[in-house]
């Protein structure tokens, strides 16, 4: 089998903030660097031109630490914290300016701002944390701002104020529940076999390359079990494709019920499925898919008028006596997986207790 190495698309999910990936994230914070001290020296200029020199420094001080951020967040692993500052030293810098309307009279539209740098950059969730409490203090400032609002006129620009605030929050969150949603489709489409609605080889892979980095770190040990429906190209021809179709589903549903929750099932192609089994030892795994295989030659198929009987052949590798690797243990599985083939099909076949794929001997269990 060949197993290339393919996106763990469920991890990269999970690794995303605001729909982008980290290494886009970190692009965009250059980005964000750059133009915000560029415009940061400018209004310096502007500021000390006003009279405001202590503002105009602090922002030449804030550009320097800005271009510096520039260069360190090609490489740096504490992307988050610098995300963080990022976003706090600029909203209370916001409000500071909101503070002295005599050095910018239309500071005040930077709170519609906050939510839109703080979703797009952290998310959802960790955004409206961040983003309300700022908003909320820019509002207030904004209320002493005016003064008196007993006046119609003082009235209608808090209340723009309010509205329009309180308008990008809830657009902004909904859009962004609206995009987690349809992205989460997405991704459940790309990693499930439409046919069984068992994983596709995608997502196998990913979980396979997750179970073992995890079994690395715990030194637990598991299974990686490759099954075949025997003669099922026989079904196809006599009772027709939709006949093998729904054979297929009554294999995965088959599998899902018998299996336990730590376990995980996957549709690999065709008629071939893959099983992963948590913490088992090779005489329990061979057990349990020996289990498997009678449940499977037992149960009689109803199709129209038509009954049909199946089998299945089961190819068993443990990790790490057959292999460390992915490629490894497909490749051990699969081995005995067509030893059991050739030994009558029907079978449960594993690697008996060689490291070397080539040196280990095949075991084969049968009842018929």
């Amino acid at each position: 089998m060949n197993t290339p190495d393919q996106s763990d698309l469920g991890a990269t999910l999970e690794e995303s903030r605001s729909g982008l990936r980290d290494s886009h994230r970190r692009s965009l914070m250059r980005l964000l660097f750059f133009v915000t001290g560029t415009a940061l020296v400018v209004f310096a200029c502007l500021q000390i031109l006003n009279g405001f020199w202590w503002v105009g420094a602090g922002e030449l001080t804030a550009s320097v630490i800005l271009y510096v951020g520039v260069w360190r967040l090609r490489s740096t692993s504490y992307l988050q914290q610098w995300v963080y500052g990022y976003l706090v030293t600029l909203f209370f810098f916001f409000l500071v300016i909101m503070l002295l309307p005599e050095a910018s009279v239309a500071a005040f539209v930077w709170v519609l701002m906050m939510p839109v740098l703080a979703y797009l950059l952290l998310g959802k969730r960790e955004g409206m944390i961040l983003s309300v409490p700022f908003m909320l203090v820019g509002c207030v400032i904004y209320y002493y701002y005016l003064g008196s609002v007993g006046s119609p006129h003082a009235m209608i620009d808090l209340l723009n104020m309010v509205l329009c605030a309180a308008l990008m929050l809830a657009f902004i969150h909904l859009y962004q529940v609206r995009r987690e949603e349809a992205e989460q489709r997405l991704v459940d489409m790309a990693q499930t076999d439409a046919l069984t609605g068992l994983a596709n080889r995608n997502n196998f892979q990913g979980t396979l390359a997750r179970t073992i980095a995890e079994c690395e770190r715990s030194g637990a040990g598991f299974a990686l079990v490759v099954m075949d429906i025997d003669h099922f190209k026989l079904v196809n021809d006599t009772l027709g494709h939709d006949a093998g179709d729904y054979v297929l589903r009554q294999i995965g549903q088959c599998l899902i019920e018998r299996l336990r929750i730590t376990d995980f099932v996957g549709r690999l192609g065709g008629e071939e499925f893959g099983l992963i089994l948590r913490d088992v030892k090779s005489a329990d795994a061979f057990e349990l898919m020996d289990e498997l295989r009678q449940r499977i030659s037992e149960r009689q198929l109803s199709y129209g008028e038509a009954k049909v009987r199946i089998t299945a052949s089961f190819g068993i590798a443990q990790w790490p006596e057959h292999g460390r690797q992915a490629e490894t243990l497909f490749c051990v599985a699969d081995r005995c997986l067509y030893s059991g083939k050739r030994a009558g099909r029907n079978q449960v076949a594993r690697a008996g207790g060689g490291i070397n794929p080539n040196q280990g001997d095949l075991l084969a269990g049968s009842t018929g």
